[in-house]
């Protein structure tokens, strides 16, 4: 009999040992025996859940030797022991093998031209993903550029560097990461490998004639050159401010000619293509000015239609110059006359932009735009309220509306309530106003103006009177006689309400299982009186009424109960055919008992 006391597992000669350094992982199986009698042992070693060593021995210890432990053998660590069909297994133990491995950089070629690009391959032989991968470019008098790869399933990593304008010879390195228990630990710097970098064409030289005193007129001309190791795909461009002016393919220089304009000033790129590769020259040319832009002046910049307008054209310092005045347009400018000065009678049409040009040696020259505003005259304008009829609902706000068929905007309307300024509205042919404090015996009118920049002032509309409707307020109903009515007779109903604007239309209404209108009447008056002749029994029921005017808002009153009864000769004909009888009845009964009492 034999029983696993515990199996154990060690490091040796510590659980974090350098890259290089020799290693062993000892397994211990404490075993307790009745007898003392021989037993084979079957050790296994795991690493990481991996069966990296196993080994069968009589003894109780077994030991997995590594000779040169590298950062692959890092990892947590487990010993498990089977004796006779029983097993047992230790606790896991962490190994860090400190220290990576020198990475190998390899370049796929070792000279290449401006505009390739390196092609670099970073390997660590003995490590296991996942890995990082930084690469550097390196070259003089500058900060390396660095790349970086993250690899969860290989222990190398490719990259590509582009090879700039300027680059001659290049040094690369690369290095690697892991991530150990969260932590992060760095290899050693590959060995560097250089590059070559030959130039495929050499920097442009840009040129213009004249060289110097370049003035508007003159006709300057731009050379730009190269020399190029094979002519294939080269492309030689001219640039200002971002606008190509002409390029060439397949050629070594590039021409490019015109007349100079003082907006011709400034830098000029040349700029030579190849492949990727790129170079570029810039020239700074300067144009002098032959004349300043004209100056267009106006007589008056606002005027009433059918005023005279006079526009001047003039060149400071400058006058032998042909000018033109035009109108600026949307589908292009109108020309109107081949002058300095032009003199014309306007109408509202002609408000506009104006401008002139002035041409000196071919050059042309614009000069900034002139406003002109013509303006008719405001006609009478109209006050009217919104949506029809000149009343308004006690309570609610009145909506007005001030209009003028003609006008050249914009238009000034003001509105008056009264004598006081209510509201001030610019606009082009109407404005509107909302009133919201409309009181029952406010008796100012309204009226509105209207004015805009012409000359013959302003506009003022005819008063406008408001009718103020007071909505109807607190219905009553009544009738005399109240409650019992006799049949045949007459009742007279009164429908009455407490305030509201005349006409007051009544109506008198009857409920039984339906309801039926008896009586209807519009009366200026605050009560109306409604006489039926001869009720009967039909007309038995509830009875109300409801008032209502321009208001637009039907006011009920409370109900009242009518109930038809018989009247006081029905009562006595029914009296007298019940009584007789019984009176006839009674005497034979008496007269009988005499009879044949006296018998």
């Amino acid at each position: 009999v034999f029983t696993f006391n515990a199996v154990e597992i060690k490091v040796q000669p510590s659980v974090r040992v350098k890259n290089g350094a020799p290693l062993s992982i000892v397994c211990h199986a404490d075993i307790s025996k009745s007898t003392d009698f021989q037993m084979k042992h079957n050790f296994t070693v795991f690493k990481d859940s991996k069966l990296v060593f196993m080994t069968v021995s009589d003894k109780g210890d077994a030991q997995y030797e590594i000779p040169m432990a590298r950062s692959s053998d890092t990892g947590d660590y487990e010993c498990t022991v089977e004796a006779s069909g029983k097993t047992k297994s230790s606790n896991s133990i962490h190994v860090w093998v400190t220290g990576m491995t020198k990475p190998i950089l390899t370049a796929e070629k070792k000279e290449v031209l401006e505009g390739d690009v390196v092609k670099l391959r970073c390997e660590l032989p003995e490590e296991e993903p996942p890995l990082y991968f930084f690469f550097r470019k390196i070259k003089m008098n500058s900060t390396p550029k660095e790349k970086h790869v993250f690899e969860p399933h290989r222990n190398f990593s490719v990259v590509e560097f582009s090879v700039e304008e300027g680059d001659n010879i290049l040094q690369f390195d690369c290095f690697g990461r892991r991530n150990v228990k969260l932590e992060f630990e760095n290899s050693e710097h590959s060995n560097k490998t250089l590059v070559t970098v030959r130039e495929p064409f050499i920097k442009p030289t840009l040129s213009v004639k004249p060289l110097s005193n370049i003035t508007e007129g003159d006709r300057i001309q731009f050379e730009c050159s190269t020399v190029v190791a094979r002519m294939h795909d080269i492309e030689i461009i001219l640039q200002k401010n971002k606008t190509i002016l002409n390029s060439v393919r397949d050629q070594k220089i590039l021409k490019y000619s015109a007349v100079a304009t003082l907006e011709d000033s400034g830098e000029y790129l040349c700029k030579v293509e190849q492949g990727r590769a790129s170079k570029t020259t810039k020239l700074n040319v300067e144009v002098s000015e032959l004349f300043p832009k004209p100056i267009l002046t106006a007589s008056m910049n606002k005027l009433d239609e059918n005023k005279e307008l006079t526009l001047s054209c003039s060149v400071s310092g400058f006058r032998k110059a042909n000018f033109s005045i035009l109108r600026k347009n949307s589908n292009g400018n109108i020309w109107l006359k081949n002058s300095r000065n032009l003199t014309m009678r306007v109408n509202v049409n002609d408000t506009g932009l104006y401008i002139c040009k002035a041409e000196v040696k071919g050059i042309v020259k614009e000069s900034k735009p002139v406003r002109i505003n013509v303006y008719a005259p405001v006609s009478k304008p109209t006050l009217s309220v919104v949506g029809g009829l000149p009343e308004v609902v006690l309570g609610k706000p009145l909506r007005l509306i001030c209009h003028s068929v003609t006008g050249t905007p914009p238009v000034t309307f003001t509105f008056y309530k009264g004598n006081e300024v209510k509201k001030i509205v610019i606009n082009d042919t109407y404005a509107m106003f909302l009133d919201e404090n409309i009181r029952e015996n406010d008796k100012r009118g309204y009226k509105c103006d209207a004015r805009n920049n012409h000359t013959s002032g302003v506009k003022t509309s005819s008063i406008l009177n408001i009718t103020v409707i007071v909505p109807i307020r607190n219905a009553s109903f009544g009738s005399v006689p109240y409650g019992e009515v006799e049949d045949g007779s007459e009742t007279a109903f009164l429908c009455s309400v407490k305030e509201g604007s005349w006409p007051i239309l009544f109506r008198i209404f009857r409920k039984t299982d339906r309801e039926v209108l008896l009586f209807e009447k519009r009366e200026n008056a605050h009560k109306v009186i409604w006489r039926k002749e001869a009720m009967n029994k039909q007309d038995t029921g509830t009875y109300y009424c409801m008032a209502s005017n321009r208001a637009n808002v039907d006011v009920k009153s409370h109900p009242i109960t009518i109930s038809v009864i018989l009247a006081s000769w029905q009562k006595g004909i029914i009296a007298a055919f019940v009584l007789i009888p019984i009176a006839a009845a009674v005497a034979v009964t008496l007269w009988c008992f005499l009879w044949k009492k006296k018998k």
